[in-house]
């Protein structure tokens, strides 16, 4: 496969033309349960966005970025806040638990080059800000995100379209 120009324009387009909950009309069942056991109110809505807005930096999606940009611009994040989860590890604007959570998703989609991802330090650090269900939550957050990442890196759903409707 010859590799694309860097000055090459991306296409507006799918790359796969039809939705995969379509022809698998059973992930509508999944993305619903993924979804209501995030939104228990463990942990803070924005907190599980920036989570997933990292891991869709960390992957290099732009369908996951923009979405999950969309959504903390809906629940009244600040840009400064949005615009910093790239950077978050210097920037001013998160909290130790929003730290700790965004240091848990890079550790779990990252190698690491000195042994295990979730090291028993940086699990005792979330522990610190996270009781058992709200870690629990964060977990589910992760692979929540996690399940969509093949969908969004194969079949490349259009950046910046409806979240139900990112095929047409």
């Amino acid at each position: 496969m010859e590799a694309r120009s860097i000055t090459a324009e991306i296409p507006m387009a799918p790359r796969m033309a039809d939705d995969p909950l379509e022809l698998v009309p059973e992930l509508a069942e999944v993305s619903a349960a993924l979804f209501k056991a995030t939104g228990n109110r463990s942990v803070p809505r924005a907190t599980i966005s920036l989570v997933q807005l990292r891991a869709g930096q960390i992957v290099g999606s732009t369908y996951l970025t923009v979405l999950h940009t969309g959504f903390l611009r809906k629940a009244g994040e600040t840009e400064d806040r949005i615009t910093a989860v790239s950077s978050w590890q210097d920037a001013p604007y998160f909290t130790g638990a929003e730290r700790a959570a965004l240091a848990l998703v890079e550790a779990v989609l990252q190698p690491s080059a000195h042994g295990e991802r979730v090291s028993d330090e940086l699990y005792a650090l979330v522990a610190e800000h996270y009781d058992d269900k709200a870690l629990a939550t964060l977990m589910i957050a992760i692979g929540q995100v996690n399940f969509f990442i093949p969908i969004a890196l194969i079949a490349k759903p259009v950046p910046g379209r409806s979240f139900t409707d990112p095929w047409k």
